[in-house]
């Protein structure tokens, strides 16, 4: 039986590199797009690279609702969470990212956990460990964490931080399920 992937923002570089990764082995791939009309874009930039046929279908979610989240992860066996909010250099409201960063990480997580799905795999960035301290240091690993609460943060960096901790504190609140 193949197994079933739900790559969220499907719209999104990384994303779109999963997704045609997972396919090539095999798989088939639910992505998440944040409106219908973005599906056939995905679909389009995953053929120039492997042929999706059947195996590719997607599910309305955004990172900002509960809407569409249970139904994305319905029948899956697996969560690769990918989506966050980039923002673009003139981001200055931390919240702007943050919020959304943390908050569908979360919502990610609960329907993976209420739709038993067997591992969840969560994209972060080297942001999220690596301290001011780094520049002095020069050294990072599991132990260390970027403070979100440095000014000189950018928006993205703290939204990372704060996402990435939000997913260690559920699965800390939920006894590791789902991994």
């Amino acid at each position: 039986m193949t197994e079933t992937v739900l790559v969220t923002g499907g719209t999104g570089y990384v994303a779109g590199w999963v997704v045609v990764g997972l396919l090539e082995r095999g798989y088939e791939v639910r992505t998440t797009v944040r409106s219908p009309g973005r599906e056939k874009a995905v679909r389009d930039a995953v053929a120039t690279v492997t042929a999706p046929g059947d195996r590719l279908s997607f599910a309305v979610a955004d990172l900002t609702a509960d809407e569409g989240w249970d139904a994305a992860t319905a029948g899956v066996d697996h969560v690769l969470h990918v989506a966050s909010p980039l923002g673009d250099e003139n981001t200055r409201d931390a919240a702007a990212l943050v919020v959304p960063a943390r908050d569908g990480t979360l919502r990610v997580l609960r329907a993976a956990t209420a739709a038993g799905v067997k591992r969840v795999v969560m994209t972060s960035a080297a942001n999220a460990a690596s301290p001011s301290s780094y520049t002095e240091e020069g050294v990072t690993d599991e132990t260390l964490w970027t403070d979100p609460d440095d000014p000189t943060l950018i928006p993205y960096r703290r939204s990372k931080t704060v996402a990435e901790k939000a997913a260690w504190d559920f699965i800390t609140d939920h006894g590791a399920r789902p991994r």
